[in-house]
């Protein structure tokens, strides 16, 4: 028989280890820390634990605001926890007029986008046992921000896929550096929406990824550290001028680069 545990109970057994913005929410993520001996459930799917029992997971932009998380103990005995998400609203913007050719790529460029798809999907399946994720994070660079997570843009009436990231204004040029430590999954030469294209693992199923570039100088398997110069800005792939767009997910879940590092200051 399950034990369910309020959200209370909760912060006994699994306090979380980040401090600041409240990442409680979809689009964000929970550190938490097993008792010894626990195996730790999220759904079907066994997290993996530090060598102290910490576990991360994330929360994709329209997750449900109850998540559930179960602890096992050695004598097969579960408890289940349950995290309450606060609600979030996000940027709509409707466009019309749009050109049928901007709106429906060609046949070879959907297989391409298909085959890139799959290249970015494999690059952020590694589960390596790497740390940096439980430190804080810092901004790959700083500028004005010119495009927010999780706003959608419904053009000629049709929903498109929502922005997935943040975009920071920056001259083409610019440096970006790493915001945590990890290692080099993809450094991709142009890919067909997000042109040059960098995807870091953070450890335990986290990884950034950096789009629009225009230089990558880093190397697939390279490792690096927090601050870095890994790339570029620039304006390559489907863009109308220079910026990054930075994106962290958790396997496949894309979750808000904003609720990984401190305000931005000058």
């Amino acid at each position: 028989m399950k034990l369910v545990f309020i959200f209370f109970f909760l912060f006994v057994f699994c306090p979380p280890v980040r401090a600041g913005e409240n990442s409680l929410q979809p689009g964000g993520f929970y550190i938490g820390q097993a008792p010894d001996g626990n195996r730790v459930f999220y759904g079907d799917r066994p997290l993996q634990l530090t060598t102290d029992n910490r576990f991360l997971l994330g929360f994709g932009r329209d997750a449900d605001l109850q998540q559930h998380i179960s602890l096992v103990d050695t004598n097969g005995r579960e408890r289940v926890l349950t995290l309450q998400l606060q609600p979030r609203n996000y940027q709509i913007e409707k466009v019309d007029g749009i050109s049928k050719k901007m709106m429906e790529p060609s046949t070879a460029d959907l297989r391409r986008i298909r085959h890139e798809a799959n290249q970015v999907w494999n690059a952020r399946q590694q589960l390596s046992q790497r740390m940096p994720f439980s430190e804080p994070f810092i901004w790959p660079l700083k500028g004005r921000i010119s495009g927010i997570y999780g706003s959608q843009r419904i053009l000629n009436g049709e929903p498109r896929r929502p922005h997935f990231g943040v975009d920071i204004a920056a001259p083409a040029g610019t440096p970006v550096v790493a915001p945590a430590g990890g290692i080099v999954r993809l450094a991709h030469p142009g890919m067909f929406s997000s042109g040059k294209t960098l995807i870091i693992d953070h450890g335990f199923g986290l990884s950034s990824s950096f789009l629009h570039l225009s230089k990558i100088l880093v190397k697939e398997g390279q490792p690096v550290r927090q601050g870095d110069r890994i790339a570029l800005v620039g304006a390559s792939g489907r863009v109308t001028g220079p910026h990054l767009d930075w994106r962290i997910n958790w396997f496949d879940q894309r979750l808000d680069p904003k609720l990984w590092v401190p305000p931005m200051t000058p």
